[in-house]
């Protein structure tokens, strides 16, 4: 089966999808400078916009790893996430704190997802 790799740069694919699953890398918040409800949502739309420019959906996520700069910010993350993943849908799921790219950067996201 074909590997297609779109937006890829020296450094990284956005999106590599392969036998019927996408691979998104990691996705930040649109804005690095808001809070955490900013960034989660931010972050978020942008999960929303790749998914869709591929023909998946948040509810095709097969799986996603979560990394908090801070696990003080798990349940504000906690009560997006909650109302964005449509019910019955939830994939399997990691949190873990981890260190930032940028001190700004309060969330970051990595999406494995149905295509088909």
């Amino acid at each position: 089966m074909a590997i297609e790799r779109i937006s890829t740069n020296n450094r990284m694919s956005r999106i590599v999808k392969h036998n019927g699953t996408a691979y998104l890398c990691g996705q930040v918040a649109k804005d690095k400078y808001g809070d955490i409800h900013t960034q989660v949502t931010g972050m978020l739309e942008k999960v929303d916009e790749l998914l869709e420019s591929i023909g998946s959906s948040r509810e095709k996520i097969l799986s996603a790893t979560i990394y908090l700069s801070d696990m003080a910010d798990f349940d504000a993350l906690n009560s997006i996430w909650d109302n964005w993943i449509p019910e019955g849908e939830a994939p399997a799921r990691a949190c873990v704190q981890a260190q930032m790219a940028s001190k700004e950067l309060l969330v970051e996201i990595s999406v494995i997802a149905a295509t088909s």
